[in-house]
């Protein structure tokens, strides 16, 4: 689609490298005013090293959001509702935040009057997707600015001469910095590039930054008291929490005793296969008990359908479509289910291991104990019952099987 004219771009804007590099491009290439968005997602930096670069490199409007609250309330709540794990492992951490940061950019845009949005995605990976869909789901007629699609600085060595060039002041990486492309907010951190661009490479044990290895997790359990409200962790031992509370809680706990590392190789959007390592320990816990909540309360069928819909709710969130009606008939139908998902769940953490101890609902619970006893039921039910239900059931097995046996 042809470009018309951009006045004003909003800019997702780190202030490493590539972003700063772009923000002087976009004024070069466009000759367009640059609006610069930072959104504090709980990556755990500090931001305002991106205020100052962005100052001196001559914006007049910068934007600085604390949006960790919002992001853990109104994304990955929703998201552990419905149990959502992409290709079986990914717990979603870099996925789930790309929605918000498009949300908050088309807000800006609006605000500010601009007529552009702009990220600092490659045309390798998935993020380009899901900023673009987003935005367009959001503000069907904003122009979308994508560098990394349309220049040639296709290196860091070209990346740093094209800084050079233009007076872009550059940190280059400290002594014993992180040799990984990573990526952190309040869920989960990411690592890729480097050694890990060989599958049968072993991360190296200075890469993890969220969890101990999990022979080095203390030698004595912990446990946890998680108290559900209609789907969602409102307390943890008693002591009510925010979403991003609950979050930060977790990651800290999990991270010390070993809780939710993975290496995957993953099918990108595009086409590409990836490898990349995850640290997601609150997220980890957070399934785990989630599930065990659920099977407390949940009726069978509804337990069921919500298995058989989960993976297509995961890769919905996982290819950007978390503003598609699709996603969000689907959070209806989820949201509904989690009315009876009240009560405690009790986990132990022990050497990278969540286990569920213990598990209750006063108001809620389907468990009949006087049903499932091995010892004498007093009659609550006849177990002669499941002989016609059996026979109903093998019918078309039988007829089957007397077919087969007059064949031969």
């Amino acid at each position: 689609m042809a470009m018309s004219h951009v006045s004003k771009v909003v800019l997702a804007y780190s202030g490493g490298l590539d972003t700063s590099v772009i923000l002087k491009w976009l004024s070069e290439r466009y000759g367009c005013e640059v609006v610069t968005f930072t959104a504090d997602i709980g990556q755990g930096e500090e931001l305002e090293p991106a205020r100052d670069k962005a100052r001196k490199a001559g914006v007049r409007e910068i934007y600085i959001d604390d949006l960790k609250e919002e992001f853990a309330r109104d994304f990955v709540f929703p998201m552990f509702r419905a149990n959502a794990v992409y290709e079986g492992e990914y717990l979603l951490g870099t996925s789930i935040a790309r929605p918000l940061i498009a949300k908050r950019q088309i807000e800006i845009a609006r605000e500010t009057g601009a007529d552009a949005v702009a990220h600092g995605a490659t045309g390798k990976g998935n993020d380009q997707v899901r900023f673009e869909l987003g935005y367009f789901a959001l503000n069907p007629d904003i122009q979308v600015i994508a560098p990394w699609r349309e220049w040639d600085l296709t290196s860091r060595e070209r990346l740093l001469a094209y800084a050079a060039s233009h007076g872009i002041a550059v940190e280059h990486k400290r002594q014993g910095a992180s040799p990984y492309s990573m990526d952190a907010n309040l869920l989960h951190i990411s690592y890729e590039g480097g050694r890990l661009e060989d599958p049968w490479q072993e991360p190296e044990a200075s890469m993890w930054r969220w969890t101990r290895a999990a022979e080095d997790a203390p030698d004595a359990p912990q446990w946890l008291e998680l108290t559900y409200t209609r789907g969602d962790v409102t307390a943890i031992d008693g002591t009510p929490m925010t979403p991003a509370q609950v979050l930060a809680t977790l990651n800290a706990v999990g991270g010390r005793h070993g809780i939710g590392r993975l290496d995957l190789v993953e099918n990108r959007y595009v086409g590409i296969k990836s490898r990349g390592c995850y640290e997601t320990p609150g997220g980890t816990i957070l399934l785990r008990a989630h599930r065990a909540m659920e099977s407390l309360t949940l009726d069978r069928e509804v337990a069921h359908l919500k298995d058989d819909l989960m993976p297509r709710y995961a890769a919905l969130i996982y290819n950007g479509y978390w503003w598609s009606p699709e996603r969000k008939l689907l959070q209806q139908l989820i949201d509904q289910s989690q009315e009876t998902v009240n009560g405690r769940v009790r986990v132990k953490l022990f050497k990278g291991q969540v286990t569920v101890v213990g598990r209750e609902s006063a108001s809620d619970s389907l468990f009949d104990p006087a049903i499932a006893t091995f010892e004498d039921d007093g009659g609550r039910y006849n177990q002669g019952d499941a002989t016609g239900f059996i026979r109903l059931s093998a019918l078309r097995l039988r007829t089957a099987a007397r077919l087969a046996r007059k064949g031969h």
